[in-house]
C-alpha cells in the first residue's frame, strides 16, 4: 500500500518572530516544513526543536532565492513572511537607500520566491500562497511613507496573483497584522531598544503566535474556501496610529 506523504509548507523569514511561530504551528498541523532565512544559527536551532528543514535564504539575492527554490521538490503551501521596515523619517528627510532596501525585501522578495515556486504550487493540485502584509499596506500613516509604499505594493501584487490564478487550484491570501511585539521595531529603529519599546508601551499588542495561528487556520480550511484577506489588530489598536495605552 502506498503511504500518503505529508503536505509541504515553505516559510520565508523563519528565523524569528511571525516566521518562526508559523513554522511551529504548521509542524503541529502535520506539514513537512521547509524554512528559509539568513540567520542559519537560529534556523538550525528551530530545526532541532521542530524537525523542520532549514535552508539558507536571502530573498534580496537572486542566486540565494534560486538555490533555495531549486532545493524544494514539492510545495503545497508558501508563506511569504520575509519583510520589514527601516526608519520613520518624513519624505523630506528620508534616505532613498532605505526605500530601496524595503522594496527589495518586501516586494521583490515576495515576487522572486512566489515566481520560482509557482511551478511546484501548480503541481500540488491543492496549494495555498499566504503573504504576510501589514496594516501599513491598507492605511498610510505619518512616518511610514517608505514602508507604506512597499506594503501597498505587496497588496497589489497579492491581489493580481489572485486574479491571475483564478480557475487554478491555488488559493491566495494576505494577512495584514497591526501591532505585533517582535523584533520588528528593533530593526526599524536600528537597534534603539528604548524607541522600540515605546511602540508597545502601555498596550497589549499581538504576539507572533497570534498571527501564526491565523496562517494555520487559513491553510487548513476546506480547499473551496479562499480567505482573500485578513486584517488582524490587537483589541487596543483601531488603526495604524490609534492605540489605547494604559497608564500606571
Amino acid at each position: 500500500m502506498s503511504v500518503m506523504k505529508a503536505p509541504v509548507a515553505v516559510v520565508t523569514g523563519a528565523s524569528s518572530g511571525i516566521g518562526a511561530a508559523t513554522v511551529r504551528h504548521l509542524v503541529k498541523e502535520g506539514f513537512d516544513v521547509v524554512m528559509g532565512a539568513r540567520r542559519m544559527d537560529r534556523l538550525e536551532e528551530l530545526a532541532r526543536e521542530t524537525g523542520a528543514r532549514a535552508l539558507s535564504l536571502d530573498v534580496t539575492d537572486v542566486e540565494s532565492v534560486d538555490a533555495f527554490c531549486d532545493a524544494i521538490e514539492r510545495c503545497d503551501v508558501l508563506v511569504n513572511n520575509a519583510g520589514g521596515a527601516l526608519g520613520a523619517d518624513s519624505i523630506a528627510d528620508t534616505d532613498e537607500a532605505d526605500w530601496t532596501a524595503m522594496f527589495d525585501v518586501n516586494v521583490l522578495g515576495v515576487l522572486r520566491v512566489t515566481q520560482r515556486l509557482l511551478p511546484r504550487l501548480r503541481e500540488s493540485g491543492n496549494a495555498t500562497v499566504v503573504t504576510i502584509g501589514s496594516i501599513a499596506g491598507r492605511e498610510p500613516y505619518l512616518g511610514g511613507a517608505g514602508y507604506n509604499a512597499a506594503k501597498h505594493a505587496v497588496t497589489a501584487l497579492t491581489r493580481v496573483l489572485r486574479l491571475e490564478l483564478l480557475g487554478e487550484p491555488i488559493r491566495v491570501c494576505q494577512i495584514d497584522p497591526g501591532m505585533v511585539e517582535t523584533e520588528f521595531s528593533m530593526v526599524r529603529f536600528g537597534g534603539d531598544k528604548e524607541r522600540a519599546d515605546a511602540v508597545y508601551a502601555g498596550a497589549d499588542p499581538l504576539t507572533a503566535d497570534d498571527i501564526a495561528e491565523c496562517v494555520a487556520w487559513v491553510v487548513t480550511r476546506p480547499s473551496r474556501v479562499n480567505v482573500d484577506s485578513m486584517l488582524v489588530l490587537a483589541r487596543d489598536q483601531t488603526s495604524a496610529q490609534r492605540v489605547h495605552r494604559r497608564t500606571a
